[in-house]
């Protein structure tokens, strides 16, 4: 089983969040996204993955390649490294790793996390996984007929036809089939808004004969914006309430009050505060005189006499004084 996982994108709507640090890798309860994707699709692949394949800007830096071959080598995996250096669309992310596409393979993208109670049937040709939402139109849905395959796929309907919303993830029996059809793509230019598109192979398969079918997941978590991804770190705690890892080595907490679920990283420090519920405290951060809940706080934080809620901070931030639903970035300060 192989495991491509197309993540170049800039994470525009996460700025100022992603001007350090790709999207993929900004920690939700204390693991970055990408690794929490990775640890969920192994779970429910059914088999051993040999090869997870990250396809990344060339500007990334040697610190994130090394960071990505290690979530593979956790799960037991060779880690490669592949380079998209123009947003020419999903199929082009794909085939940037064109020389692991082969047998069976997932594709996943890394913006979204997720949460499932199957095993996948690899014996299937092809699986796209969804989920049922209320409001379809800002999504690319499916539509099944009685027999559970999928029949047609259509772009933000404007008028239901679906609920089945695709959340991004996929896969393919046959990876050099799909290599194939993705290729055919790129040499004969077919486009849609200037960009290559996984759903134009997956439409062309599906005319051939391939039978796609749903995986339909219990919860589908996104980390488009600063407010969702709050609320991703929210759920993945829940998920997460009681594993050893929530509280991490040299961690103080002193006259203070903690509500779970929450995490703390490797020698926080916490005084005369209240941190919780569902507060993420990253590594060397140092907190005192404060309310702090349902927020991202990133490595290296200061927070002194502030009353901090719905918000995410990033490394080194330090806010002094009240301060209420905050975005901030790297090394700002905040003092009222």
């Amino acid at each position: 089983m192989q495991i491509i996982i197309p993540m170049a994108g800039k994470g525009k709507r996460m700025r100022p969040h992603t001007l350090t640090v790709p999207k993929p890798l900004i920690a939700v309860a204390g693991k970055p996204i990408v690794q929490r994707l990775v640890e969920d699709i192994t779970k429910v692949c059914g088999e051993k993955v040999s090869e997870i394949a990250f396809v990344i800007g060339s500007d990334f830096g040697g610190e994130v390649e090394q960071n990505l071959i290690k979530i593979a080598e956790g799960q037991g995996a060779k880690g490669s490294i592949y380079y998209q250096d123009k947003a020419l669309g999903t199929a082009h992310a794909i085939m940037c790793a064109k020389e692991a596409i082969k047998g069976k393979t997932v594709v996943a993208f890394a913006d979204t996390l997720f949460k499932a109670d199957f095993v996948m049937d690899t014996n299937n040709e092809g699986v796209i996984w969804v989920q049922k939402i209320e409001d379809p139109r800002q999504f690319g849905v499916v539509k099944v007929n009685d027999k559970n395959v999928i029949t047609d796929f259509v772009e933000k309907p404007q008028n239901f036809v679906s609920d089945l919303a695709i959340i991004g993830i996929y896969y393919f029996k046959d990876g050099d089939y799909l290599k194939k059809e993705l290729q055919y793509l790129l040499d004969n230019n077919i486009t849609e808004k200037g960009e290559f598109q996984l759903t134009n192979a997956l439409e062309n398969m599906k005319v051939k004969g391939t039978q796609f079918v749903p995986g339909k997941v219990t919860e589908w978590l996104d980390c488009g914006n600063k407010d969702s991804t709050v609320n991703t770190n929210q759920r993945c705690l829940e998920f997460d309430k009681g594993k050893s890892f929530l509280k991490g080595k040299n961690t103080s907490i002193e006259n203070s009050i903690v509500i779970e679920p929450c995490f703390f990283g490797d020698n926080v420090k916490i005084t005369n505060s209240i941190i919780g519920p569902h507060a993420s405290i990253g590594a060397n951060s140092i907190i005192d005189h404060s309310i702090i809940k349902n927020s991202i706080l990133q490595n290296l934080t200061k927070i002194n006499n502030a009353n901090i809620c719905n918000s995410m901070l990033g490394n080194g931030a330090e806010v002094k004084g009240k301060a209420l639903d905050l975005s901030i970035s790297d090394y700002t300060q905040i003092i009222a």
